[in-house]
């Protein structure tokens, strides 16, 4: 079973980036942990970072027939990104929307996701562990779907 992980623009930074919203946890800390629990779980990710949103749309594009889901932390694209709003719904496998931090509680221009209504879930304000619950989530889904 094939996962995609997409971190949006300036999730690369994670670590650095207002480490008081954010914590301390690197992106590469957080690709390392979702291996290890796809290791555990005995599924295959595929991960890819850009600060661009055509890259990111062409990754779901490129794996539309090879993967069974995604994880997306659309970061910045949160509140903007009607083509990447418009690629996960195109795609046939469900996606789960990811958040390090509750956007709900911080500045209200954030609160509201455009990309929500194109996943079948949200998890969010749990910092790392968000990815985490996330894929525990996901597998669980599919696998429930299989059944």
């Amino acid at each position: 079973m094939k996962i995609l992980v997409l971190h949006g623009p300036n999730l690369n930074l994670f670590g650095r980036r207002e480490p008081h919203i954010y914590g301390t946890t690197t992106l590469a800390e957080i690709n390392q942990r979702l291996a290890a629990l796809a290791g555990e779980l005995g599924v295959q990710l595929s991960t890819l970072q850009s600060n661009h949103e055509g890259a990111l749309i062409d990754f779901l594009h490129e794996n539309i027939d090879s993967a069974q889901g995604a994880l997306v932390n659309p970061a910045g694209l949160t509140q903007h990104g009607v083509p990447l709003h418009d690629a996960i719904k195109a795609m046939p496998f469900p996606t789960l929307e990811v958040h390090m931090s509750n956007i709900a509680a911080r500045e209200t221009w954030r609160a509201h996701s455009i990309i929500s209504p194109a996943v079948r879930g949200t998890v969010q304000g749990l910092g790392p562990q968000s990815y985490l619950m996330a894929l525990r989530g996901l597998v669980a889904l599919l696998q429930d779907a299989k059944a």
